[in-house]
This record gives structure tokens, sequence and C-alpha cells, in this order.
């Protein structure tokens, strides 16, 4: 899966979103690492439309790999740290 482009795209996302402080602009008084980015920040980010970046967030969260919360700037994205160790392990063990 990560070899494809979509793959390295999403892998990407990830990466990004292991400290997104560091690679998104925070409005004031908002802790990124906890209520998470916008698939608009993603989509201006990777330079794709909005819709483009919704689908592979919603493809990582289907995977149980991010978690989604509700605000007042829509449907925010984080890691769910817990789960990304799970799979990795069952990588690691060769399934």
């Amino acid at each position: 899966m990560m070899g494809t482009p979509s793959g390295r795209m999403r892998q990407t996302i990830l990466e990004w979103l292991k400290d997104p402080a560091a690679h998104f602009p925070a409005p004031r008084r908002r802790d990124l690492a906890e209520t998470g980015v916008t698939a608009r920040a993603v989509a201006a980010k990777l330079g794709v439309p909005r819709r483009t970046a919704e689908a592979h967030l919603d493809f990582l969260t289907r995977l149980g790999l991010l978690r989604t919360r509700r605000s007042c700037w829509g449907t925010c994205y984080r890691r769910d740290e817990i789960r990304i160790a799970e799979v990795a392990r069952v990588f690691e063990k060769g399934w």
C-alpha cells in the first residue's frame, strides 16, 4: 500500500500528524496535538483539493489510524498512537 502514490501521500499525512505544530499553522489558543488538524489544512499543505485530502483522511480513519473530533472548524484529525503501535507490532511479527 505505501508504495503507491496514494500510499505515500497517506504516509506523509501520518508523519505530519506526529508533530502537527511543526507542519501546520495553529490558530490562537489551540493545541493541534490535542485538537487535531482539519482536512482544509492538510489539503493546503499537500496542494490538493480538500475532497482529495478528506478521502485520504477518511481512509486512515476507517483503518483506525486516525481519530476524529468535531469542532467549530469542522472535523479535526489526529493520530491514534495506540492503534498505530498495534498495527506496527503485527507487521513486525510478520502477520
